[in-house]
């Protein structure tokens, strides 16, 4: 029996604690707030999962230490922007042969990093060591057992195979990569693409309007991520198509969820109150942008969702301006 850390008790940390668990791992979950922590601790996340019963083998705990100690896995799931400083404080705590494996879905604000480029400058973790774990992964269908699959990305394909092993039920089935570029930029720009389709479908716009972004969406999320050194068959896969079409679309999303409540008056302001969580790509499209400039990659779509994010244009006028860019050819 592995003992695995999981640093983040929010929806998706405490969904994967539960693949984990299921696989027949020891899993210890850190938690910020012990309220929260003594939920997990009584088999139940009400805050994030309510109505769902967490497997046995799942314990928590607010010491960092604690859930560490003898952890052959660790995984990170906390808000990307909350990383590098949660990392300052963890860091000597990942020391030896543990993999070290992200579940986040951001670019810093202010680095245009990368998670696990944060991981390796901060935490002092070799490249080798650090995973990412990226694909059409809806918390909420993860703990209903719902079948899915997803990829672990690390350069080393062993450490890849470690943590694809402890994460393998019957329900959840991972594949292996080395390209951690195209994983973690698949699962980034995706949020921001699901705001863009939140905010259509919010303005009552149909099924061709939104295909019409995930495909465009794709393009330039596929742009960014080869001119950063990514392999475009991982856009084409599970990293790519697969976790933008389920963010897109689902209602599950949270990235989604909020492009809707745009689209449909509210601010931005009014949004994060109402919805109490985050939304990555509300804060990742300005380093997502950033980080397209800084290579030349132009991202429309990115763009104006940074503008009615940021700037408060309004998303009617967003949609109008994708649609007036001169035309060209599809593959340009």
């Amino acid at each position: 029996m592995n003992h695995i850390a999981v640093f983040g008790a929010g929806s998706w940390g405490t969904a994967f604690a539960s693949i984990l668990a299921d696989a027949g791992n020891d899993v210890r979950v850190w938690g910020r707030r012990p309220e929260l922590v003594a939920q997990l601790n009584s088999g139940v996340n009400e805050d994030y999962l309510p109505g769902v019963d967490l497997p046995s083998g799942i314990s928590a705990s607010t010491d960092p230490a604690e859930v560490t100690d003898g952890a052959s896995i660790v995984i990170l799931s906390v808000p990307s922007q909350s990383l590098r400083t949660n990392l300052t404080e963890w860091a000597p705590l990942l020391t030896g042969d543990k993999v070290v494996v992200s579940l986040m879905k951001g670019i810093e604000l202010g680095t245009t990093k990368r998670m696990s480029e944060v991981i390796h400058e901060v935490g002092g973790i070799p490249v080798d060591r650090i995973g990412v774990v990226s694909g059409p992964n809806l918390a909420r269908e993860i703990v209903q057992r719902q079948p899915a699959a997803t990829v672990v990305a690390c350069p080393d394909t062993v450490a890849a195979d470690r943590v694809a092993a402890a994460c393998s039920t019957s329900y959840f089935r991972p594949y292996t990569s080395e390209d951690v570029v195209g994983a973690e930029l698949g699962g980034a720009v995706k949020n921001v693409i699901a705001l863009a389709v939140g905010m259509a479908s919010g303005l009552g716009m149909g099924d061709n309007t939104k295909a019409s972004i995930i495909t465009r969406g794709l393009a330039e999320t596929t742009r960014l991520a080869v001119a950063l050194g990514a392999d475009p068959r991982t856009l084409a896969g599970l990293a790519g198509v697969g976790d933008l079409i389920a963010t897109c679309m689902s209602p599950l999303s949270r990235n989604h969820s909020f492009g809707v409540k745009l689209g449909q008056g509210m601010t931005v302001a009014e949004v994060t109150e109402q919805t109490k969580q985050t939304a990555e790509g509300v804060k990742s499209c300005a380093s997502i942008l950033d980080l397209a400039r800084a290579h030349g990659v132009d991202v429309p779509i990115t763009e104006q969702v940074n503008r009615a994010v940021h700037e408060g244009v309004p998303p009617k006028e967003i949609v109008r301006s994708l649609l007036s860019r001169a035309r060209k050819a599809e593959t340009e």
